[in-house]
């Protein structure tokens, strides 16, 4: 069987889902493939897992600062704005700027959310149920899985829980702009971003004067040798844990409970055996694989795979694509929450920009689907899901669904 072309740039390719039987027909017949781009000169799409691994550990050839993480061409303006920004950097400048916001995600912070997101979950599970006596209809999204990101980003920024709506809002409307019914634009994605600079700023001041056992009042702090971060890159640290500690985590949980009422026989394994959870997370960061790709520019020419690309070229390593390769993950299309070997890359792979967050965002999913999984008997369709229309992020908008609670 032979798929139609796709074109990988256009959302709303993935606004039907991540394209997965077009990926696998280009790791079977073309595995680094030159994609055209209106507008622009080309790309090349890394698709196997061997690949996106090489290119994610040689960050000496593959670039993220040349050309950004991002598919789009920026002006050379706009380049250097993004340039503060870890996902942007390059060693040495990347090392430097990843060990001094790295404090803020020890192990002792992390462990410190650990009964806060416990908490949450519960809170908003009940909450959930409540809402769906009787049949009633609740959209998934908004009642479960976008509170408990957003709460967690405000305990480690210390900001108070009335600004948690102004989180979602930023967030959306700089992730979202692609998608026509946020009705926003690139330039209120811009103007979104501006705000949360105001916003991390002010919070950035009152620690000054009164510091927290927070992540803000931690970065304000001179690392061992006396660095400090500038306020253009604690900025675009601070919008940076904003997109990424909302965006992934939300959507990994949508996807997540919309993999499980695909694979109804999979709820029930985890309900049967709690045992599982671990597994069943790492599994969901599979099957989900929540950030589609980024870009990465060769510093030299270079191989990847058998091909040859040169300087300057633009290359994107697909992530889902990677954690759906039938050489690494038996029957890579099934999910299948007790899978014993799973290396998959929905973390970004390996290498110098493997995600900051990993730990927290596994803490978060077990907890949620544990919670879930003793208070919900099942979660029953009500619609069709909407998705995101965006080629960066594989994200759930609305979940309509009808929620049957496990007997107390």
């Amino acid at each position: 069987m032979t798929t139609s072309p796709t074109d990988l740039k256009n959302p709303d390719v993935f606004a039907q889902g991540v394209p997965h039987g077009y990926f696998s027909e280009l790791r079977r017949t073309c595995p680094v493939h030159r994609q055209p781009e209106e507008g622009g000169a080309g790309f090349w799409a890394v698709t196997r897992h061997a690949d996106v691994i090489a290119v994610s550990r040689d960050s000496t050839t593959f670039s993220s600062a040349l050309g950004t993480t991002q598919i789009d061409d920026f002006d050379e303006e706009t380049r250097l704005k993004q340039a503060s920004m870890l996902l942007n950097l390059d060693p040495p400048e990347h090392t430097r700027l990843r060990q001094l916001v790295s404090r803020g995600f020890t192990p002792r912070m992390v462990k410190t959310l650990e009964e806060r997101i416990r908490r949450t979950c519960e809170r908003t599970v009940d909450a959930a149920i409540e809402a769906a006596r009787d049949g009633t209809v609740i959209d998934f999204v908004p009642a479960i899985s976008a509170p408990l990101p957003l709460e967690v980003i405000a305990a480690l920024l210390g900001a108070p829980a009335e600004d948690v709506s102004k989180l979602y809002d930023w967030s959306n409307r700089m992730i979202g702009w692609d998608d026509p019914e946020y009705g926003t634009t690139q330039e209120d994605g811009e103007l979104a971003a501006a705000e949360i600079f105001l916003y991390a700023n002010e919070i950035a001041a009152q620690r000054r004067i009164e510091p927290r056992d927070d992540i803000v009042s931690k970065l304000g702090c001179p690392g061992e040798n006396g660095d400090t971060l500038s306020e253009m890159e604690f900025d675009m640290f601070f919008v940076l844990l904003v997109i990424a500690g909302n965006e992934t985590t939300r959507n990994a949980i949508s996807g997540g409970m919309q993999a499980f009422v695909d694979h109804p026989e999979q709820w029930r394994r985890l309900q049967d055996d709690p045992g599982l959870i671990d597994s069943a997370v790492e599994e969901i960061l599979r099957w989900v694989t929540p950030v589609v790709g980024f870009r990465r520019t060769p510093t030299c020419p270079a191989a990847i795979g058998d091909q040859q690309v040169e300087r300057g070229d633009k290359v994107i390593v697909y992530y889902p694509s990677a954690n759906r390769d039938e050489e690494v993950f038996d029957d890579a299309h099934v999910f299948d929450i007790g899978r014993e070997r799973n290396p998959h890359v929905a973390f970004g792979g390996t290498g110098v920009h493997f995600c900051l967050g990993a730990h927290l965002a596994r803490l978060e999913l077990r907890i949620m689907f544990e919670t879930l999984a003793a208070r919900i008997d099942r979660v029953e369709p009500a619609g069709e899901p909407r998705r995101l229309r965006s080629n960066f992020i594989n994200g759930i908008k609305s979940m309509p669904v009808r929620i049957h609670p496990r007997e107390r």
